[in-house]
Order: C-alpha cells, then sequence, then structure tokens
C-alpha cells in the first residue's frame, strides 16, 4: 500500500513539481543576488533617523523607506509628478541606482506560485506541495523498510542506475525537499484561510496629537531608537498634513510615531501566529536566509531527476509483471501458483511455472499472495513464490498474506511448497520465504517440497528446482526463465595469466579491454584519449553470456574501469560451459558482457581498518580493493590456496603492494603444502590480533565459495564472542559484507 501511494503520488505530481522546482531553482538565487548587491554600512549602528535625515539631503517627496530581507535599503519618492523608486547607500542616504523588478522574475514568481492560474492554480501548487510531503515521508518509510530499518538509512543501496540515482539523491536532498514541500503547503493554506496565520490587529490610531510644527525626521527619538537592521518600513505623512503621522514597521512590531514630539503614539507588537508565518515565510524563500535560500534550491535542483527516475522505475516494474494466459479461477484450477514481489521481477518465474504446468495439461490459477482464498476446492497443489523485503519483511503484493492464512481454519487437500528469492548479500536472505514455511508447518499442511532459495534470480537454480519439482508431482516440467538480457559490451582479451596446473586447478586471471576498432567510433573516448570501458568498481559484477547460451555467468571485478582494464579470476570448473569457455579464449577473441553494479560489496570510506577474507579465485576483488588503496588506509588480506609453487594468485602483485604500504598484512595459507591449512584455520590463530582490529571499528569483506565463507563465520563468531558481538551484528552494522557463490 505504501509503494502504491508514493507511486501513484509521483505520477500524478511529476510533471508539476519539475515545473515547481525549475522555477524555485530559479527564484532561490535571489536572495543571494541581492544580499550580493546590499551596501554594508560603517562599522557602529545607523539609527532609522539618521538614515532617513540623510535620505532627506538627497530626495525630495520622500514617501516611504523600505528594509528588504537582503539589507537593501529602498526610498520611494515623487519629483516632479513622477513616482520614482531606488536602492540608497545607507551610508550616505545617495541613491545608488533605480529599482526595476524584472518582468522575467515577475513571471517566474506567477509560474512557481499559480501556474499562471491565478486563484486555481495557487490551489494546484497547494495540492502538489501536499503531494510532495506524502512523496518524501512515503519515500523515507521505503528506504528504511528497504534497508531494514531507520537506524540504517544510511546504509548503502543496491540496483540499476535509476534506483541508485532516485534513491542517493532522494537521501541527500529529503531534508531539503520536505522543508519546501511542508512550508509550501503552510502558505498556500494560509491564502485559502485553511490555516489562521499572519493575523493581527493594526495598532490603534491615537485619538490626540502633540501639537506644533513637524520636527526634522532625523529629531525624533522613536525612530532614533531604532536601528535600520530591526526596519522594516517607515511610512511618512502627507505633506502639510497637521494630523498625519509617521507609520513605523519593524522586525518587533508596527506602530505609528507622532512628528511632532517624535514620540511613539501606539504600537501592536507582533504576535506568535505573525511570527511563525514569517519564520516559515523566511524558510520557504531564503529570504534573510540567502544561504538557506542556495541550499534549498540546491536540493530541489533533483527533483526533475527524481521524478524522471521514479517514472522509469515504475514503467519497469509495471512490464516486468508479465500476462498470463489460461489463468483458470481459483475454484477449478488443480495447482495453484501465488507470487509476492516487491518490484514484480518474481513474477516472470511463477509465469514460467505457470505456463509449463498449463502445457501438461493442468488447470492452473496465478495470483498475488494478498488474494489467498479461504479454500482450493479442486487444488492438489500450492506453490508460493515469494522475495522478501528489507530486514526480512513482506514484499508488496505478500503483505497481508500471513494475516490472512491465519484465518484459514479448514485443512486443505493440497500439498504446498515455498520458494524463496533473494541475495545472500543481505542478512536476512529469503526472510520472508522462512516465514511462510514456519507458517504453514505450524498449520499443518502437508508439504509438497521443502523450502528452497533463488539467489540473485539464478536461472540454473530455478531449473534445479523444477527438476525435483518434476520428480515430486512425476509430470516432466521444464522450467526455464532468464530476466530481459542486458545491452552488452564487446570486451577483446588482451592477457592471460595461468596459475594451478599442477595441481588440477587451473585458473587464470584475465584481462580484457574494448576492441580497437570499437575504441575508433567513440567519438568521447578518443577525444579523452581513454579505454572506452563502461563504468565499474573493483567488486561489482560482470555478466557474461558464453556461446549458445542466453544465461549469463557472474564473475566478480578484480579492477576498476579506471584502472584501463577489466580484470577477473576465474577458475576452471568440471562442465563449466562458461568458465571452460573463458579457459579457451584466445588472445584476442572478444566477450559479450555487461556490468552489474554491487556496491554493498567494497570498502567503506573512511580510516577505520579492512580485513579481507577469501580462498581461491575470490581474492580477485579483493586485489582490486588493494590495488585501489590509495590512501594506504589499514588492509589486512587473509587468503587460502592450494600450493604455493604453482597457485599462489597475484603473488608478485601482493608482494608490490606490500611494500608501497597499500596493503598493510598478507597472510596466505595453502591446503597442499606441509602445513594442510585452510584460511579460517589462519584466521583462529589470529583470533587475538582479529579481536582487536574488530574492536577499533573493522569492515570485514569475504569473497569466494559458500563452504569456505561459512567455515569463516562460524571462526569469527568465536573470535568476537568476548566481545558480546556475531557476525549477525556486524552484518546489521555494514561491517560483514560477502561476495559468495
Amino acid at each position: 500500500m505504501l509503494r502504491q501511494l508514493h507511486s501513484l503520488s509521483g505520477l500524478i505530481a511529476g510533471m508539476f513539481l519539475i515545473i515547481l522546482s525549475i522555477t524555485a531553482v530559479i527564484l532561490s538565487l535571489n536572495p543571494a543576488l541581492e544580499r550580493a548587491g546590499a551596501v554594508p554600512h560603517a562599522t557602529g549602528q545607523i539609527s532609522v533617523a539618521e538614515l532617513a535625515g540623510k535620505v532627506a539631503q538627497h530626495f525630495q517627496g520622500v514617501e516611504q523607506i523600505e528594509r528588504k530581507a537582503s539589507g537593501r535599503i529602498l526610498v520611494y519618492y515623487t519629483h516632479d509628478n513622477q513616482v520614482g523608486i531606488d536602492f540608497v547607500d545607507p551610508r550616505t542616504g545617495q541613491a545608488i541606482a533605480p529599482y526595476q523588478q524584472s518582468a522575467s522574475v515577475r513571471w517566474i514568481k506567477s509560474l512557481h506560485r499559480s501556474l499562471l492560474l491565478d486563484t486555481t492554480g495557487r490551489a494546484i501548487v497547494g495540492i502538489i506541495a501536499l503531494i510532495m510531503v506524502i512523496l518524501t515521508l512515503s519515500g523515507v518509510m521505503l528506504l528504511a523498510t528497504r534497508l531494514g530499518g531507520y537506524s540504517k538509512l544510511l546504509l548503502p543501496v543496491r540496483g540499476t542506475l535509476s534506483q541508485r540515482l532516485h534513491l542517493e539523491l532522494s537521501r541527500i536532498a529529503v531534508v531539503g525537499l520536505f522543508i519546501s514541500a511542508l512550508t509550501g503547503t503552510y502558505l498556500c493554506a494560509t491564502t485559502f484561510g485553511l490555516i489562521t496565520a499572519n493575523q493581527q490587529s493594526d495598532p490603534e490610531l491615537p485619538a490626540v496629537l502633540a501639537a506644533g510644527l513637524p520636527s526634522a525626521i532625523n529629531t525624533l527619538w522613536a525612530l532614533q531608537a531604532t536601528d535600520i537592521n530591526n526596519l522594516r518600513e517607515l511610512v511618512y505623512p502627507y505633506p502639510d498634513d497637521s494630523a498625519g503621522m509617521y507609520s513605523l514597521t519593524t522586525d518587533q512590531g508596527t506602530g505609528y510615531v507622532d512628528q511632532v514630539s517624535g514620540a511613539w503614539l501606539s504600537y501592536q507588537a507582533n504576535n506568535v501566529s505573525h511570527t511563525i508565518y514569517e519564520f516559515i515565510y523566511m524558510l520557504h524563500t531564503g529570504e534573510g536566509l540567502w544561504w538557506l535560500g542556495i541550499l534549498l534550491g540546491l536540493t530541489v535542483l533533483t527533483v526533475p531527476i527524481i521524478a524522471i527516475t521514479g517514472v522509469i522505475i515504475w514503467w519497469t516494474r509495471l512490464a516486468a509483471k508479465p500476462k498470463l494466459t489460461v489463468n483458470s479461477s481459483p475454484n477449478s484450477a488443480d495447482s495453484v501458483i501465488l507470487v509476492g514481489s516487491e518490484s514484480n521481477s518474481t513474477w516472470g518465474f511463477a509465469k514460467a511455472l505457470h505456463d509449463s504446468l498449463v502445457k501438461t495439461g493442468h488447470c492452473v490459477h496465478t495470483a498475488p499472495m494478498n488474494q489467498l482464498a479461504k479454500q482450493y476446492p479442486s487444488a492438489k497443489r500450492l506453490f508460493m513464490l515469494t522475495s522478501t523485503y528489507g530486514d526480512g519483511d513482506a514484499p508488496a503484493s505478500a503483505n497481508q498474506f500471513l494475516s490472512r492464512l491465519t484465518k484459514v481454519s479448514q485443512q486443505p487437500t493440497f500439498a504446498y511448497a515455498v520458494l524463496g528469492f533473494g541475495d545472500r548479500q543481505y542478512p536476512h536472505f529469503c526472510g520472508f520465504a522462512k516465514n511462510v514455511e514456519d507458517a504453514c508447518i505450524a498449520k499443518g499442511w502437508k508439504q509438497l517440497l521443502p523450502l528452497e532459495t533463488i539467489d540473485r534470480q539464478s536461472p540454473q537454480e530455478f531449473a534445479r528446482w523444477g527438476a525435483m519439482l518434476s520428480k515430486a508431482i512425476a509430470v516432466e516440467l521444464t522450467l526455464v526463465y532468464t530476466p530481459v538480457r542486458p545491452k552488452t559490451t564487446q570486451l577483446e582479451l588482451v592477457e592471460r595469466i595461468n596459475y594451478g596446473t599442477e595441481v588440477q586447478s587451473p585458473t587464470a586471471v584475465l584481462r580484457f579491454k574494448t576492441p580497437e576498432n570499437a575504441r575508433k567510433l567513440n567519438i568521447a573516448s578518443r577525444l579523452l584519449h581513454r579505454n572506452s570501458l563502461p563504468h565499474f568498481e573493483a567488486g561489482d559484477l560482470v555478466g557474461i553470456f558464453p556461446p549458445n547460451s542466453d544465461v549469463p555467468r557472474f564473475y566478480s571485478l578484480a579492477s576498476a574501469s579506471k584502472d584501463g582494464i577489466l580484470e577477473i579470476c576465474v577458475r576452471l570448473q568440471h562442465n563449466g560451459l562458461c568458465s571452460n569457455f573463458l579457459h579457451k579464449l584466445p588472445i584476442g577473441n572478444a566477450i559479450e558482457a555487461f556490468i552489474q553494479a554491487n556496491p554493498s560489496f567494497r570498502p567503506s570510506s573512511g580510516k577505520k581498518p579492512v580485513v579481507l577474507i577469501g580462498a581461491g579465485s575470490g581474492i580477485g576483488p579483493l586485489v582490486g580493493f588493494i590495488r585501489n588503496n590509495k590512501g594506504h588506509h589499514p588492509m589486512h588480506l587473509y587468503w587460502g590456496g592450494r600450493c604455493p609453487q604453482s597457485d599462489f594468485l597475484y603473488e608478485t602483485e601482493l608482494n608490490t603492494y606490500l611494500k608501497d604500504k597499500r596493503l598493510t598484512e598478507l597472510n596466505a595459507v595453502f591446503s597442499h603444502d606441509e602445513k594442510h591449512s585452510y584460511v579460517q584455520d589462519k584466521i583462529s590463530l589470529d583470533a587475538d590480533e582479529l579481536r582487536k582490529l574488530i574492536e577499533n571499528g573493522a569492515q570485514i569483506l569475504v569473497c569466494g565459495g559458500r563452504n569456505m565463507a561459512s567455515s569463516v563465520m562460524t571462526a569469527l563468531n568465536d573470535i568476537i564472542a568476548p566481545l558480546g558481538m556475531d557476525v549477525a551484528t556486524l552484518k546489521a552494522q555494514g561491517r560483514y559484507r560477502e561476495d559468495v557463490y
């Protein structure tokens, strides 16, 4: 519901928000520009009386003196029946320049405040401002849910370029956007009388005035007692009007001053309502706080990008939900598929299952998990395919499922199976799927298959689950689903370094660049004299399509694009389609590949120590982190190989990094030497040192096989137990990150 509210509000208000944001950015510059044009007065105070006296020496027919929020002084006067308005120097009272209000600025203000539609436009702008309040609040709530709590709002976010831009810019600008939107809503509400503000009575008109001739304005003591920094405006009495008086408005209030005696005739202090209104007006416009106007303008500048990326995210999510054919009713279906998804990506897998069952003659009903029925009279099997959102929470289409499940009292005739989708990078991997499994067990439902999980939407893991399902229901199913193939880049192999052939564990470091002819076609790259690689960082993933396959294989990157090469470390896997292809690839031949960002697996900024742990080809991204440690922050590497003579990966390079201090400590162990040690054994031996590093805020990055990662986690739990911590705690703090396979 929260996501739908956020998306719908954004789509309705998107174009208006872009218009209002662009005009707001332009208007936000006005306070700073006016401030820059203000003339600083001499040290010491200047009273309103002194200013008025100096103005009288240079102007005739003065009607009003106004001090703008920027500090600039305006004088309104009439000379030879012509009305004039000039900026004056407060030190001398002399004119600086005529005041000319820009027609373009007036037009932009009108567009910003009313969309050039007068009262109707002001109402629309007020509604858009209110929608912006809703968007900022719901956006913060959605991000907190995604990251697993409000305490984690500053943690890195993952996703596509559009998703990262949308989330990162929103996170940077949220405070400024919320202030602008909330204050805009308030000001509009006061315009239409929905909020009583800026309401106070005028000072009472005096019944008796002092007798005599008007005194010189610079001698009036009420004006002498008022500093020009507190002045708002001074309105003169009509000439030759003995019953006239000066009207003086200051930051504190408004009153009338006798033109003969110079005394206050009456005075009305600003009430709380007026003070609140002026404070909110200042927050919204930046008038009086020019630096705030600049800051708010910069935050509002992000709105067009946020709006455009929001539409892209919405459209991508909408397009990801496939259309189902031959979707039977829940009462007639013998197979029911319920889907829990946040961004609709799980629906593709559900459709593959749906279509495969339909082809084998089954009546299938597929629906969101929130549409769980109290009974399925004809169903023999129920499948629940669900992702997890944030800190183990339900995705959008399943957030009512568990509550609906508690209302199902009848014991079903079907058997169920739960398939979870997630990312092992997160501590609550497939957490909601596990909750669904536990709830079904608690209901006493018959299990068709035990809970299975799919990591990073792996087509291979999905196909393996399909094979198990085929055996369970005695029907041959072919579950093939591959997400939309991304745009690829052609990369040419320029260097290979082979290791491990002596111990039957061939591993290769492969380095790629864009082909020469592609570089020649790239005008921008030629002008910049740079390799035209796509942007990536060490620790990101490269997806490679082996020949005759639409299923990419992912490898962690050991380089950043600024290094000028794309580097991966690949171990040859028995019957591995892609690893065999890469190991046999001749120098000069090309691959088709794309980059998948992996921002949650990289060292955090700062001077805290970093502990890098890996085994085998998992050393690739760890070497990339060390290579780019130009700031020489403490980095400790623990790595396990097989034989120091044949597969000490990156040995020469690591020794170079030790010498130039990019690497603080190298701990390499080998399972096929005389010690027969594994990386988790070395970690346990260095328990005291590691405990101190972790106590001092160290971050831990682990890359390699899942069995190794599990053993490392067990060893580290033992090491940090005396600190009252465990690996789960470190994960929650963003200090323990894995890239395991």
